[in-house]
């Protein structure tokens, strides 16, 4: 990635109105640099970003694909815990990198050295928006994240009807050509725009900790991501089994992550008007309200299924794309690319803990 050490000519001024933190926070007035907040350079970098998330992300997004498939193929002897692992990892180490020996290959391949892969890509595509944007932060993170719908719509497609002509190996081979692909494009585009600090290490900041607001923030990240990653996981088996047509579960890991193409641009629209806390509080709150209401007392009724898939995935779109410019906002610029990683590196450590314990 290069480094733009240029500076604009007029710095932007504060905004007024909005709730909580929707004008500069006092770390953020203190920087030497104005923010460009626009223009081609700026939105470039969001094109970048957004390239390397498809892989990372889509790749996520299409867990519940991966573990019908596998349930039903190659690890049908398994019981839905032991396959369950192979995911949680992937989760667990995408964010981590800023076993059961008949199926090493699947939790290699795919576990450990994608979900690490993944955090290489994902981790500074996400930290280097926070150099070009300030009051549109949201905003330019929500267009950027929707990149894990898009991939989360190509991907399932893939799997399911690749598989079935061309046979498992290849749809894979084909996944990883496209991931290819978007990642050249992402590292032409991708820059950073503030020097690096040469005195200050990028190393897990443990002692953020002391902070109240950064250390509730974590525990908020925390359990927001161990909800989400629940129907992301066990939608399309869950569907499967009580009764919906195995094509249309396969497909509902391609609906939800089309809606939270909307529901990411959405909650960063408003956030950078209505403040990020408060968007990421709404949104959390209505994604509690549509579980209980509607995938709760479901169970064969298909259409109970797909509304919830919709609006979960229209709704929870905010829990990628809000939590990065909440850190942003209690961080100083230059410190945000080490604070982010300690949040998500503290969050997903714990969250691996309760998945093996569960």
């Amino acid at each position: 990635m290069a480094v733009d050490k240029s500076r604009d000519s007029e710095p932007i001024p504060a905004e007024t109105g909005g709730l909580e933190g929707t004008t500069p926070t006092d770390n953020e007035k203190n920087d030497d640099q104005s923010f460009p907040d626009g223009g081609w350079r700026a939105w470039s970098v969001v094109l970048g970003s957004w390239c390397l998330m498809v892989p990372s992300f889509g790749l996520l997004n299409t867990i519940g694909v991966f573990q019908t498939y596998l349930a039903e193929h190659q690890l049908k002897d398994f019981s839905t815990f032991s396959i369950g692992w192979i995911f949680s990892l992937y989760a667990f180490f995408i964010y981590f990198g800023s076993v059961q020996i008949e199926y090493y290959h699947f939790m290699l391949g795919f576990s450990v050295l994608g979900g690490i892969s993944a955090s290489m890509v994902f981790t500074p595509s996400v930290a280097c928006i926070a150099h070009w944007f300030l009051r549109r932060r949201a905003l330019a993170t929500g267009v950027a994240a929707t990149a894990g719908g898009a991939g989360g719509i190509i991907f399932p497609l893939i799997v399911s009807s690749l598989t079935g002509t061309v046979g498992f190996a290849w749809a894979i081979r084909i996944i990883g050509f496209i991931s290819a692909g978007f990642c050249g494009v992402g590292t032409l585009l991708l820059r950073t725009r503030l020097p690096r600090d040469p005195m200050k290490k990028g190393t897990i900041d443990i002692g953020a900790l002391r902070e109240r607001q950064f250390a509730l923030l974590s525990a908020a990240v925390l359990l927001v991501d161990f909800a989400l990653l629940i129907p992301l996981t066990y939608l399309p088996s869950y569907a499967q089994s009580h009764g919906m047509k195995t094509s249309l579960a396969y497909q509902l890991a391609s609906i939800l992550s089309a809606a939270s193409i909307f529901g990411r641009t959405f909650s960063g629209y408003f956030a950078d008007r209505l403040g990020r806390f408060n968007m990421m509080i709404i949104c959390t709150f209505v994604c509690c309200v549509i579980t209980l209401v509607l995938w709760l007392p479901a169970r064969s009724n298909s259409a109970a299924i797909l509304a919830y898939t919709v609006l979960f995935g229209f709704w929870s779109g905010s829990a990628i794309s809000l939590p990065p410019v909440c850190v942003a906002q209690i961080s100083k610029t230059e410190d945000f690319g080490k604070r982010y990683g300690t949040t998500y590196f503290l969050a997903h450590f714990w969250q691996f803990q309760l998945e093996v314990g569960f």
